[in-house]
């Protein structure tokens, strides 16, 4: 299957997991912040952007860069 990367190759899904991995949060509990933020998010679609291999709908990644304390600049880098 093929990754999904922006038009400047950027594949976001890794960001969000090293930024996640370096803030010690499970995807799990990611998705549990997530969804108390009223995100529409399942952990297998977590796992599917994290991968590459499903879009990030706009407002979640906007739900993911708060829940990380992150900005978009290291979320698109």
């Amino acid at each position: 299957m093929d990754v999904i990367k922006d038009d400047k190759g950027t594949n976001i899904g890794t960001n969000i997991r090293r930024i996640r991995l370096k803030s010690k949060i499970s995807q799990t509990d990611l998705v549990r912040i997530l969804q108390m933020m009223g995100v529409d998010i399942t952990r297998e679609a977590l796992v599917k952007i994290e991968k590459g291999t499903q879009h990030v709908k706009v407002s979640q990644l906007k739900a993911i860069k708060t829940a990380l304390g992150t900005s978009y600049e290291e979320l698109l880098e």
